[in-house]
């Protein structure tokens, strides 16, 4: 697969394009990576309220270096924010939340994801990857819909987007859509479907990158 520098969108321009995407009033959970860029766009006119599962509704941007409180972090352990009206509450009714169907949606970051909607996102199953799925598997069975945001490819250039995966599973076709760097891409009952190409990107690259057929946008012809 050619490795040639392609422009795309930048981590910040895929979470402000995702962040657009969320309705006005959703119970948002973000997960860690490029996930957690998300709390910095709110598009104007809307109120969306943002989940960490450590146990805080209400969830800001992470702070500017040097004037954040060590004791607010994400489930990633990084200093965050907490907005006015924010809740603080213990870690298994955060859970409770999660599971019980509370949530509206989670953003999650991916190492792999099927043309069915299977995601591979905690380990890659070498002997020192880490040791357990974690939270990331009650968020993709508890929460109303999933979205993945994630470079398209890996550093070495192989596709994150494949027809099956070969990483421990998260959860089995639990993804909604798709942002990466060069496209909007959602699952379907065919499988991959392009929502949108990134500026700069045409549709040839995007395929060439996706290690599955790539169907057109809706209404488009190759």
């Amino acid at each position: 697969m050619s490795q040639t520098q392609i422009n795309g969108r930048t981590r910040e321009e895929m979470a402000q394009r995702l962040a657009q995407d969320i309705a006005d009033g959703s119970y948002v959970n973000l997960g860690i990576g490029i996930p957690e860029l998300i709390a910095k766009f709110v598009p104007e006119g809307r109120e969306v309220i943002y989940h960490t599962e450590n146990g805080l509704l209400g969830m800001g941007p992470s702070p500017i270096k040097g004037e954040g409180d060590p004791e607010l972090i994400n489930a990633g352990k990084r200093q965050v924010t907490a907005l006015p009206g924010a809740a603080f509450f213990h870690h298994a009714d955060s859970f409770a939340m999660i599971r019980g169907g509370h949530l509206d949606l989670s953003v999650l970051g991916a190492l792999q994801v099927s043309a069915e909607g299977d995601l591979a996102n905690w380990s890659t199953g070498e002997p020192d990857a880490i040791p357990a799925v974690g939270g990331a598997m009650d968020l993709v069975a508890g929460v109303k819909k999933v979205y993945v945001i994630t470079q398209h490819c890996t550093k070495e250039g192989e596709p994150k987007l494949v027809e099956r995966c070969t990483y421990p599973l998260t959860g089995r076709r639990v993804v909604d859509r798709v942002y990466t760097d060069l496209a909007v891409i959602d699952i379907t009952p065919d499988g991959f479907r392009l929502v949108e190409l990134s500026p700069g990107v045409d549709f040839e690259t995007v395929q060439e990158r996706t290690g599955a057929t790539l169907l057109p946008a809706d209404g488009a012809t190759r």
